[in-house]
């Protein structure tokens, strides 16, 4: 399946209609809401609870409106209490609902470890596959506007070292509306994580319901001479290098991991393969991330289709900064990659 072309707004998406008719355009934004509101009309198990779902502004837009057609028992706000809001979500999980629970940001969910880890992940091992825990958890990671070290931080990393939970980051309004259906039905916690970047994002969205498999990554560009691996927001980043790369005759294939953990292992190996050199963007801090563990399983089954060692693209290792122009310094982009594959290819 090729790329599909995202569009930065609604304009840009209706000319773009003029060309290719009866093409259906949503916001990631819109595509999350339009996810919930099938499944919450669907079935009566589903519910979403969190801070601020039922606000004006509907948690960036995603549940904007939801309580109103659903009813304050179907979607629910719930008090600064994490932890405690997490237990119910997991008890409601075990006992047959299907709860969507929104932590607002990543950074709030340290608070909730011990429900998350020490029970929603461990009690289908416990119990031998005979009880489920369908939890669904939305978080929101990226750049904000100035809103530093515990409002922007990306910490995938520290979920999908957990046995027992998934973790998924769609990049595109297609995946977000596909793989939230599929998380909430997959009969195990899955940690959903959107990067802020992505909700104004525009694509083709069909209207019906659809899933997308977790755990299957795809190739968004093929090509020759390196491979790109990107996650969530770079995954763009990944698409404009890789553009940028072309002018210079570098051809270069980007995968869209989609989902961290479980990892497509197979996609990767097989591209680098072809290619032979690898880089990873991905949107968190390089000690112990996404990157490490794809390159190590690079380095363990294709070792010897490596032409150049691998590189990786991630955040400085300090705090996120709240200042502007620290900001700009802080995060990676297009030309971090441009400059990484360079190097794997000697130049």
């Amino acid at each position: 399946m090729p790329w599909t072309k995202v569009y930065g707004n609604k304009a840009e998406f209706e000319k773009h209609l003029a060309g290719e008719p009866g093409l259906r355009g949503l916001t990631y934004r819109e595509a999350l809401l339009e996810a919930a509101s099938q499944m919450l009309a669907s079935d009566p198990s589903v519910f979403v609870i969190g801070e601020g779902v039922d606000d004006s502004g509907g948690v960036f837009g995603t549940t904007k409106g939801l309580h109103q057609r659903f009813g304050k028992d179907r979607v629910m706000d719930s008090p600064l209490a994490e932890n405690a809001v997490t237990g119910i979500a997991v008890g409601a999980a075990v006992a047959g609902m299907r709860p969507i629970l929104v932590h607002m940001r990543v950074d709030f969910m340290p608070l909730t470890m011990d429900q998350i880890i020490n029970h929603a992940a461990k009690w289908r091992y416990m119990f031998g596959g005979k009880l489920n825990v369908p939890l669904v958890i939305r978080s929101i990671v990226g750049r904000g506007w100035g809103s530093a070290a515990q409002h922007s931080q990306n910490l995938q990393a520290l979920f999908a070292h957990i046995p027992g939970l998934k973790v998924v980051m769609p990049s595109t309004p297609f995946d977000a509306k596909g793989l939230l259906k599929a998380s909430v039905y997959d009969g195990n916690p899955v940690i959903f994580i959107e990067h802020r970047w992505l909700y104004e994002h525009m694509g083709h969205v069909p209207e019906e319901s659809y899933t997308v498999p977790i755990g299957k990554g795809i190739v968004r560009r093929p090509g020759k001479d390196a491979t790109v691996v990107g996650i969530s927001h770079m995954v763009y980043e990944s698409m404009k290098a890789a553009e940028e790369l072309m002018g210079e005759g570098i051809d270069c294939e980007v995968i869209d991991l989609r989902t961290i953990r479980p990892m497509d292992t197979g996609l990767i190996i097989e591209s680098v393969k072809k290619t032979g050199r690898l880089v990873v963007a991905d949107t968190g801090w390089k000690d112990c991330g996404p990157g490490s563990e794809i390159i190590t399983r690079v380095v363990e089954e294709a070792f010897g289709f490596l032409k150049a060692p691998a590189r990786r693209v991630n955040l400085p290792d300090v705090p996120t900064p709240a200042s502007p122009a620290l900001e700009k310094a802080y995060y990676p982009g297009a030309a971090d990659i441009v400059s990484a594959v360079k190097k794997t290819l000697g130049k």
